[in-house]
């Protein structure tokens, strides 16, 4: 019923209208006594053979919901009712920030991707914490934490260190991103040098805590192979919990859609389709070259059972959706869930 009566209706309509209607309309329909009770019976699976323990975290389900969608954490409990095994908040920064210009969210119908340059637009690390405070459900969180557009990258490490603080105490994993395409030169963080620094100063702010929590990376699709070694080899001497595959990218080759209209769009980082296989080699590269040392979770082009298998047969230990869910809708993630389990 999705694709054949709600997408099309709602693709009509300007992406980021569209994502804020449809959060609103569950925040009204959750406050309805038996609609939670009715989604989490029609889109939730489970099974003891979909638990995973990653990182020291037991996962119900390895279907988590990447970062972007639920970026102050104001949908949590509305989410878990559709199926998610996790789910991924922010991008948040320190303070709050309103992003880039609009539009700057949009369709690539044709390839079932999406193109956005939102800039993390957020309420700043302190009104997520608070927001996780106050949720009901118990699923597992991911904090994934960025610096403000006007940090200068050599004052970066206080941004994350802001973040990391202000969410230790209501996240269950953290999540650096330094891979996002839509803040000026935040992807020069990837370097070796700076990225060494950076997570080593995290990961000795975590390692003084009671229980550490995991701290992964999030990696853009398109590093080269030279530089997933660093990644690689960084990952071991920083001793972080692993990384995330891939964010979104670039680049722009093999699109169906007119080039006119990529044109029209302008820049941002491309998710969806275009980036499924991309991602597929990034993760499969990772995990051999490895020799599967650390966890992966793997996101980027997962719209069905088959793209979710394809990126656990990589060696991917979980998998994200995000463009997946808007194309595909909600009922994405139980089929997903029952089609692991048949297998």
């Amino acid at each position: 019923m999705y694709k054949l009566l709600i997408s099309p209706i709602l693709f009509l309509f300007d992406a980021e209208r569209v994502h804020h209607f449809v959060c609103d309309a569950l925040h009204v329909a959750f406050k309805i006594p038996f609609v939670p009770r009715i989604i989490r019976k029609l889109y939730t699976y489970e099974h003891p053979d979909l638990v995973q323990e990653v990182a020291g975290l037991t996962f119900r389900n390895p279907v988590g919901l990447a970062a972007g969608f639920d970026k102050n954490a104001e949908m949590v409990d509305q989410l878990e009712a559709l199926g998610f095994g996790f789910i991924e908040i922010g991008t948040v920064t320190p303070r709050p920030q309103p992003g880039n210009d609009k539009p700057r969210l949009f369709r690539v119908k044709q390839d079932q991707g999406l193109i956005n340059r939102m800039g993390f637009n957020n309420k700043g690390a302190a009104v997520a914490a608070a927001k996780l405070r106050s949720r009901k459900s118990k699923i597992l969180i991911g904090g994934n934490i960025g610096k403000n557009k006007d940090t200068l990258n050599e004052e970066a490490l206080s941004d994350y260190l802001i973040c990391f603080r202000e969410l230790f105490d209501v996240v269950d994993y953290f999540v650096v991103n330094v891979s996002s395409p839509n803040t000026p030169g935040l992807r020069e963080l990837q370097e070796k040098e700076p990225l060494m620094a950076l997570l080593q100063a995290l990961q000795t702010k975590n390692l003084e805590k009671m229980t550490p929590k995991p701290i992964f990376l999030k990696i853009a699709p398109d590093l080269t192979d030279s530089q997933l070694d660093d990644i690689i080899e960084i990952v071991g001497q920083t001793k972080i919990a692993g990384v995330i595959a891939t964010n979104t990218t670039i680049s722009r080759d093999n699109l169906r859609t007119a080039p006119s209209e990529i044109e029209r769009i302008g820049a941002g980082g491309l998710s969806g389709q275009p980036l499924k296989h991309r991602a597929t080699e990034v993760i499969r590269y990772l995990c051999s070259k490895s020799n599967h040392a650390f966890p992966v979770i793997g996101v980027g082009g997962i719209a069905s059972p088959k793209d979710a298998k394809d990126k656990l047969n990589a060696g991917s230990k979980l998998i994200q959706l995000y463009s997946g869910f808007i194309f595909e809708g909600p009922s994405v993630v139980k089929r997903i869930c029952k089609s692991l389990v048949r297998s």
